[in-house]
């Protein structure tokens, strides 16, 4: 399985959306007029080091993440690289998009300086653990969020 990862672009937010909508999660959180989604987009992109990337197969978009890079004071000043919307569409997991997702933000990563790459997910998700423990990821730390 093939896919090709770029930036996206504008004309690309409504099956980015679509692909964070593609579960049952994403289904009872995603509901807000396709405005809302154009107006995030445009403030992210305006944001350095902040970038909606999607992944496309034979002109399909079939994944979609999200990559911010995160300056810091811990760690000697180290950059980190943050994913988050990771998503990849229901008619192809299973059949390798999700390692080249996470193989091309683990390049963007790099290539921007970063020296850890982290994420978080719901802890429903027990199929993505263990997709991200076979990619070398480690459940490290405990995460917390709190609704304002």
């Amino acid at each position: 399985m093939s896919a090709v990862f770029r930036v996206a672009g504008r004309r690309d937010v409504g099956a980015a959306v679509d692909l964070l909508r593609d579960d049952g999660l994403g289904q009872t959180r995603e509901t807000a007029a396709p405005e809302a989604y154009l107006a995030a987009f445009a403030e992210m992109m305006a944001v350095p080091g902040n970038r909606l990337i999607v992944g496309e197969r034979d002109g399909e978009i079939v994944a979609t993440y999200q990559i911010t890079i995160i300056p810091g004071i811990s760690l000697a000043g180290a950059r980190r690289a943050q994913i988050e919307g990771v998503r990849v569409a229901s008619g192809v997991r299973g059949q390798g998009v999700g390692a080249l997702l996470i193989s091309d933000a683990e390049a963007r990563s790099r290539a921007a300086g970063a020296v850890l790459l982290q994420l978080t997910m719901n802890q429903s998700r027990e199929e993505s653990r263990r997709f991200y423990e076979r990619e070398g990821f480690v459940a490290s730390h405990f995460g917390f969020k709190k609704s304002l």
